[in-house]
């Protein structure tokens, strides 16, 4: 009983963790990345797909994205949903291939982002928060059905409390990385 409730918390946990690292691969650092371009959609034969399904995109170099589209149809498609997007990028296209120059953070704009990063990271700890108390009204609900003793359920509180520190400690972590990368350069 008490394990199924840790059990369930460790893996809602780390399923917030991995959703931190999906939002944190979202905001653009000075180097060019793949996962940049993931939320693009691209009109595909009248239905949007993400772009990874209709072009290979690459990393030229340390501030170049290489898109190359499965179809010569799909370029200027391409083109037009990443000028679209809302990641300030001109992509440049010649013939099949599409390159997409990063310019450089600004100094300004650097601090923007590490202010996003942290209410991000803010978010990410909230939710770790929740599950912690949805697991503890879960102990506390056994033991007053009886189920459980109130020392078991003190030490599950105990166990609980100790996972979601380990996370937290994780969330900043990743929080310390990304800054440290946005700050670098």
């Amino acid at each position: 009983m008490i394990d199924d409730i840790e059990l369930d918390a460790t893996a809602r946990m780390e399923k917030s963790i991995e959703a931190l690292q999906k939002a944190f691969s979202k905001i653009r650092t000075g180097r060019a990345h793949p996962s940049l371009l993931d939320q693009i959609m691209v009109s595909y034969y009248g239905s949007d797909s993400p772009l990874s399904q209709v072009a290979n995109v690459s990393v030229e170099d340390a501030r170049t994205l290489k898109v190359t589209p499965w179809e010569k149809a799909m370029v200027q498609a391409i083109e037009k949903a990443i000028l679209a997007s809302d990641l300030g990028l001109n992509p440049a296209t010649q013939g099949m291939v599409i390159r997409i120059p990063l310019p450089p953070l600004t100094e300004e704009r650097r601090r923007d982002l590490v202010k996003i990063v942290k209410q991000e990271a803010e978010n990410g700890r909230i939710s770790i928060r929740n599950i912690r108390r949805d697991a503890n009204s879960e102990v506390k609900e056994a033991l007053k059905e009886k189920m459980i003793s109130e020392d078991e359920a003190r030490g599950a509180e105990e166990k609980i409390q100790k996972i979601t520190d380990q996370f937290i400690k994780e969330v900043e972590k990743h929080l310390e990385t990304k800054e440290a990368d946005l700050l670098s350069m």
